[in-house]
């Protein structure tokens, strides 16, 4: 799996001299007028935040005219896969890419065919494995390359080396665009021109609908009289399922806990749960692809992670009114101040349980607290400015010669 990346990336800085020198490009006057033709390219997960974002900003952006496919490259086993089911329930083009865990170049070549088949102005790419597959097929065909970095997850040896060989293919892309001040500044550390960086934050889409109150926790089979305090993420270590699980056992109960989620650490973090006598008060509700429905049940959403860019699950608390309690890391501090949720330090269990039981003991400073989050919402994380910033960069650099000839 290293070698193969590392193979990849060289592969990808080797091409970006020479792969765009004989294309045909129309005028420039075309970029700055006419409909887009996008290419997303992603290789989803079955759920979660980066899912979540390709699939507003491909509906966004069709929705304002520009024409739309997404590239999702899923294991030839998962013919169930949720992601493409969902872009065609929106009426979003989805190109499926059904290849081996490790076949690599006949994912390449599947891209690199879609490219010059569909001719897209622009080839966008999210995630390591499209970052540096994607580009390398899309710098091949001669087409223009934006990623969006939505953040970094560390791990184990193999992660770090798949991040590693991200990072060093972002110098072939035209523009890189991330979702938070803190992710470009570590970019830029890591050697990325600054010139190549544009930070656009992520947005949600108000009109999706959500349960009420009563019927998400009946979905959730949680008693309405209950204080619930709402969790949802990956089971894994950079989310911080194992800090949050230290700040329940510190909660005077009666409460119910409901983690939403799946990851590698399920079964030892459940069996944590039972040693800290928490088996009653925890419920476990795995993956729900719709989980943003749901956290009107909650009476408090707490984010316990490591590292983040700006959490898709802090603006779906935002959007359905719910008291938050997040670590003060990555983007979270641009999208929010204190005085719109109680914000802290990481691996801090004891600073956790403090925060969630001040949201039960004074309901009416945090009722302030998701007032004043609720504006924060309306005013900065707006579908229809979000589309608009990532056209403009698009137009931006199929607008510059030096770029359309790298």
């Amino acid at each position: 799996m290293r070698a193969v990346f590392l193979r990849v990336a060289c592969r990808v800085c080797a091409t970006r001299a020479s792969a765009c020198e004989t294309a045909a490009f129309p005028p420039i006057e075309t970029f700055l007028s006419s409909p887009l033709r996008i290419l997303h390219v992603t290789a989803p997960a079955r759920a979660g935040g980066l899912e979540s974002v390709v699939r507003l900003l491909a509906t966004g952006q069709q929705r304002a005219g520009s024409s739309v496919t997404v590239a999702a490259v899923v294991e030839e086993q998962e013919v169930d896969h949720p992601f493409p089911l969902a872009l065609e329930e929106d009426n979003i083009s989805c190109e499926r890419i059904t290849v081996g865990a490790r076949d690599y170049i006949r994912e390449w070549r599947r891209l690199r065919t879609l490219c010059v088949q569909l001719k897209p102005d622009v080839v966008h790419t999210h995630g390591y494995r499209s970052d540096v597959i994607g580009c390398l097929a899309a710098a091949s065909a001669g087409k223009m390359r934006v990623t969006t970095v939505h953040g970094f997850i560390g791990g184990d040896f193999k992660n770090r080396v798949h991040e590693w060989a991200q990072v060093r293919s972002y110098p072939s892309f035209n523009a890189v665009a991330t979702v938070s001040r803190a992710i470009a500044k570590r970019l830029t550390t890591a050697g990325v021109r600054p010139d190549l960086i544009h930070t656009i934050p992520n947005a949600i889409d108000q009109r999706r609908s959500i349960d009420a109150r009563h019927d998400a926790r009946r979905r959730l089979g949680l008693p309405n009289d209950a204080f619930v305090v709402g969790w949802v993420g990956r089971l894994s270590h950079e989310k911080g399922p194992d800090v949050f699980l230290g700040a329940l056992a510190r909660i005077e109960q009666p409460f119910k806990a409901v983690f939403i989620g799946n990851g590698p650490d399920n079964y030892a973090l459940q069996a944590t749960a039972s040693q800290l006598g928490l088996g009653e008060a925890i419920s476990w509700a795995g993956v729900l692809p719709d989980a943003a429905s749901v956290f009107p049940a909650f009476d408090v959403f707490a984010l316990s992670s490591r590292t983040e860019g700006i959490p898709i699950v802090l603006l779906e608390a935002m959007r359905a009114n719910v008291p938050i309690v997040s670590t003060n890391v990555g983007g979270v501090p641009e999208m929010l101040e204190p005085t719109e949720a109680s914000l802290i330090e990481p691996n801090r269990p004891d600073l956790l349980a403090a925060a969630i039981d001040a949201v039960r003991r004074q309901p009416a400073a945090a009722r302030a607290r998701v007032a004043a989050a609720r504006a924060r919402l309306e005013r900065d994380f707006t579908v229809e400015p979000w589309v608009e910033r990532y056209e403009a960069l698009y137009r931006s650099i199929l607008a510059r010669p030096t770029e359309r000839s790298r």
